[in-house]
């Protein structure tokens, strides 16, 4: 059976079909395809997991500038024409869509061609590829509850965030060997999603010193930061240095997430699955986009996290050295996120798509 999947601009778009793969290639021989943007950050996730990458042109079209919408709509439209050419060259009995500009043409060439469309949407509120894309959808699953009042009621059911299998596999004990830590010692992991955040990065690295009094530090901080963060590290103390793990980025975020007690984060969508999966208590910051606020409320109402805004990042050595020393307050926020977790999602999904290919 073969399957296309598609969803990108970020590598949060790319890892729920990662998790889903990973079901269907235990159910079913198939072949895999993934549809992306040329240059993407969901090109170097897909081909690491063995997917045929077919190149499609896509670009948003959110923007306060005329001349960026109209060149958003040529690419789309280019990619459109691209998606029909792929899809008749791969003949898939299924796709599924996780949102993102890049699922946009592919999504509607599936349409075209006829082909069931299985959309996934990972935040709280839908972007604009989901909700133009909802129509066309054969079904269309969420995360959470909450996003139910923005979709299709006659095609709309809850699965939760698919996470991929590493999460119900990594422990604390080989997390912190992989990363070169003490199991024993409270650990603080700081992550700005697939391409870092460069003001958190700042923020971490004025608090390092006296954070790392306090905690061992993963840091995950984005390939284009990891430079001038090293440099950062040469300035601490030697026994410093060796509680500060500094990592452009990583293919083992669940065992990084299980060796640590306290996350800081974006509010990606990738928060809804992958903190509840880990049942790690964070403090998210989200971007200037009204889905990362969304995703930030979600967890803060649950009282698994602590949310500081953006505007706010002076407070956030307060915040995260607060939680490192409450350890009832970090308890009660891990059973929280255990609360959320939706462990069987990637499988659902998985059956879904195998449903509709039939």
């Amino acid at each position: 059976m073969k399957f296309v999947l598609t969803g990108g601009g970020t590598g949060g778009h790319a890892y729920p079909s990662v998790a889903v793969a990973e079901r269907l290639r235990e159910r079913a021989d198939v072949e895999l395809f993934y549809y992306g943007t040329p240059r993407g950050p969901e090109r170097a996730v897909a081909e690491a997991e063995g997917f045929e990458y077919r190149a499609v042109r896509a670009a948003p079209v959110r923007s306060r500038s005329p001349w960026r919408i109209a060149r958003g709509a040529i690419q789309l439209a280019l990619g459109y024409r691209e998606s029909l050419r792929w899809l008749d060259r791969d003949a898939p009995q299924a796709v599924f869509a996780t949102g993102g500009y890049a699922a946009a043409p592919v999504g509607r060439a599936a349409r075209n061609r006829g082909i069931p469309l299985l959309l996934f949407l990972p935040d709280v509120r839908p972007g604009w590829a989901v909700r133009a894309l909802q129509r066309q959808a054969t079904k269309v699953a969420c995360s959470v509850d909450g996003s139910l009042e923005f979709l299709a009621a006659e095609k709309a059911t809850v699965t939760g965030y698919p996470v991929r299998r590493q999460f119900a596999e990594a422990e604390r004990e080989e997390g912190a060997r992989r990363f070169g830590l003490d199991p024993a010692v409270t650990t603080l992991l700081v992550t700005g999603g697939s391409q870092g955040a460069h003001r958190i990065n700042v923020a971490i690295a004025e608090a390092l010193e006296a954070l790392l009094d306090q905690a061992q530090v993963i840091h995950i901080a984005g390939r284009d930061e990891e430079a001038w963060l090293a440099r950062e590290r040469e300035q601490l103390s030697f026994w410093r240095q060796q509680r500060y793990q500094l990592r452009a980025y990583t293919e083992e975020m669940a065992w990084a997430m299980a060796a640590s007690d306290l996350a800081v984060t974006r509010a990606g969508a990738s928060i809804l699955g992958e903190l509840p999966a880990a049942g790690l208590p964070a403090i998210v910051i989200p971007g200037d986009f009204s889905d990362q606020y969304a995703n930030a409320t979600f967890l803060a109402a649950a009282g698994a996290a602590v949310v500081v805004g953006g505007d706010e990042l002076d407070h956030l050595e307060g915040a995260i050295t607060r939680l490192l020393g409450d350890d009832e307050e970090r308890a009660a926020m891990r059973e929280a996120m255990g609360r959320i977790a939706r462990p069987h999602a990637a499988r659902e999904l998985a059956d879904t798509l195998l449903e509709l290919a039939a």
